[in-house]
């Protein structure tokens, strides 16, 4: 049975970009985010018409992957220094450098359902440092988060997000956290169906 609405972001996590030498791409081990409040990532690129012969001859695709908020309770100092690359001195104090190039990274997520979470993977992200913020205390306390804003950018083979679907294999739902998830061949997967 399918899933009729979908609530609750929870289990975030990270995993980062490593480029070899050879310029190929594999992911490090997805790491927990503890504390998601809220996601909003909008799709950027919209199909662009061209025009002959006095009609819409041809729609072409401009799909650039997606960008917005990811508001934490508070960012981890893995994501910190892992992505954002703050620098731990000797006294483990975290420096920002302006010098220091930021990394990329695969963002892990899912949104519960009424039937069952629903996961998903955005393959190559980027995130800007946050503001800092914060306010003081009055006749009640408020909780005060951190936001990244995400980019969301196809990789070099085309791949943008992949999610979990209604027949996902149980396997595969069940390590979505384990390792970045990677799509078998579109041919495959007729195979198996046909």
């Amino acid at each position: 049975m399918p899933n009729k609405v979908k609530f609750n972001i929870c289990n975030v996590y990270y995993a980062p970009i490593v480029i070899s030498v050879d310029r190929s791409v594999t992911f490090g081990l997805p790491v927990a985010m503890p504390g998601a409040v809220s996601i909003a990532l909008d799709p950027n690129g919209e199909p662009e018409s061209f025009y002959a012969d006095g009609v819409e001859y041809y729609i072409i695709n401009n799909n650039m992957g997606y960008s917005g908020d990811l508001e934490l309770a508070m960012i981890p100092e893995s994501f910190r220094t892992e992505i954002l690359k703050e620098e731990a001195d000797d006294n483990y104090v975290l420096v920002e450098n302006a010098n220091a190039e930021t990394g990329s990274f695969a963002l892990l997520f899912e949104f519960d359902g009424d039937v069952k979470k629903i996961r998903h993977v955005l393959y190559n992200c980027s995130a800007s440092r946050p503001k800092i913020e914060s306010k003081t205390n009055e006749e009640s306390r408020e909780v005060q988060t951190e936001t990244v804003t995400i980019q969301a950018r196809p990789m070099a083979n085309g791949y943008v997000k992949a999610k979990t679907g209604d027949k996902t294999n149980s396997s595969v739902y069940a390590d979505w956290y384990k390792a970045v998830y990677l799509p078998t061949a579109i041919t495959e997967a007729a195979e198996v169906e046909g």
